[in-house]
């Protein structure tokens, strides 16, 4: 379940979930965690249930998200907020396989109850050297469609100074990237960068996460959602290129042989097909 771009936006806060819809975004993810202070979870779960519950049944537009706060905390989110309508919830600080069966149990009570016709979705946060380590079996968790880093937390929890460049938690970034690989799963959608207003430097970081194995990026604010977007469509030069590959290889099999060369002269095998064919999905 792939999406260029995931759009925050604070759970306590009305009037900019009233807004979230139209800024066009391919995803929201309605934050309920750091967002919200401890004193206002019970009203933000209520002002979240409301938002869900005003949409109309067939809503064209985001899918929508909910991140739910780690432990105890997260069951009550899920009790809150979980209603047709909503694709899944992100999982704060996930790091035990254990809690995400436990999510997984009380989401299978939370359908039949409340007669939600599609399988809500999880997508756990890795924020931690402990839920890195964990990736692997995180991304295997029933429910599961993604992963997602949280940079500022797993920074702190490792001590580290990340450089714009973020070439300190590249380790991080590639484990996401190989863990759900591995799980086959969908690519991990990038992390934030919290500077929203120098979108230069937002579309080279972006472009460089692309090419470690991300795909879609989370936002803070609805000005990175064009520069992400832009990132994340492929070109027509790029679908052109891909399109011709396929067809080569194809031609290639049919007349017997697994190998071929692009129009460049290069070698085409199944990786760069894999690849082409990824791309044009």
């Amino acid at each position: 379940m792939s999406a260029r771009s995931a759009l925050y936006v604070p759970g306590d806060a009305a009037g900019k979930l009233a807004k979230a819809l139209a800024k066009g975004a391919d995803e929201l993810i309605v934050d309920l965690e750091d967002a919200v202070p401890q004193a206002g979870k019970e009203a933000a779960r209520a002002t979240v249930s409301s938002w869900l519950g005003g949409l109309p049944p067939e809503i064209a537009g985001p899918r929508l998200w909910v991140r739910i706060n780690p432990g105890a905390q997260g069951h009550e989110d899920l009790r809150a907020v979980a209603a047709p309508g909503l694709t899944g919830v992100c999982v704060a600080k996930a790091e035990d396989p254990a809690d995400l069966a436990g999510l997984d149990a009380l989401l299978t009570s939370l359908e039949k109850e409340r007669s939600i016709p599609e399988p809500l979705r999880l997508i756990p946060l890795l924020e931690s050297g402990e839920a890195l380590f964990r990736a692997r079996e995180l991304a295997r968790s029933p429910r599961v469609t993604r992963l997602q880093l949280g940079e500022a937390d797993l920074a702190a929890d490792l001590g580290v100074t990340p450089s714009p460049d973020g070439r300190e938690l590249l380790w991080a970034r590639s484990q996401v990237v190989a863990a759900s690989a591995a799980a086959k799963i969908s690519p991990p959608i990038a992390p934030v960068s919290t500077d929203f207003r120098d979108l230069d430097a937002l579309r080279e970081s972006t472009e460089a996460l692309r090419r470690l194995g991300f795909w879609g990026r989370a936002c803070i604010h609805p000005a990175q959602i064009p520069v992400v977007h832009e990132v994340f469509t492929p070109s027509e030069e790029e679908l052109a290129k891909a399109r011709d590959i396929v067809a080569r290889y194809d031609e290639a099999l049919t007349s017997g042989t697994g190998v071929c060369l692009d129009a460049s002269g290069r070698l085409i095998d199944e990786a760069v097909v894999r690849s082409a064919r990824r791309l044009l999905s």
